[in-house]
């Protein structure tokens, strides 16, 4: 078992698209962070990849607690649209073309996902509480 802590299963996040939870970073703040599969990118060695919840261009969340839009291994910026390799977090179109998703390090093993980033505590599954000042959105799109 891996140090770190214990987050869901490989399972949990491909049976519902996506995994949202908040850990507290370096600095003492609060972010939300999403679990995604990652299925297409032979050069990592992942069934999950863990990203900060929201985009490079405006800092829109992927996640607004209903799952992560996703199409075809990408995850999609609500507000303008840009879409972010699952495996990769790198963007090639829209307003966020050429930024990559920051990262979260997990671990998986024999199926359970694992917080194993020095950088980040887990707080808990879920959302920032909508009084914490997160990140909020303006987009009427919906998927």
């Amino acid at each position: 078992m891996p140090e770190g802590t214990e987050l869901t299963t490989v399972g949990e996040v491909r049976k519902q698209g996506s995994v949202l939870f908040t850990a507290t970073n370096s600095f003492d703040m609060a972010e939300e962070v999403i679990l995604v599969p990652c299925e297409s990118d032979a050069s990592v060695d992942a069934p999950v990849r863990a990203w900060i919840n929201r985009c490079t261009h405006e800092s829109q969340r992927f996640d607004r607690g209903q799952g992560v839009a996703m199409r075809d291994g990408e995850l999609i910026c609500l507000k303008h649209g840009s879409m972010f390799d699952a495996c990769s977090g790198d963007c090639d179109n829209g307003m966020a073309a050429g930024t990559t998703l920051p990262d979260v390090d997990v671990t998986v093993d024999d199926g359970t996902v694992y917080l194993t980033d020095k950088g980040y505590a887990f707080d808990h599954l879920g959302g920032l509480d909508d009084s914490s000042g997160g990140p909020s959105s303006t987009s009427h799109v919906g998927f």
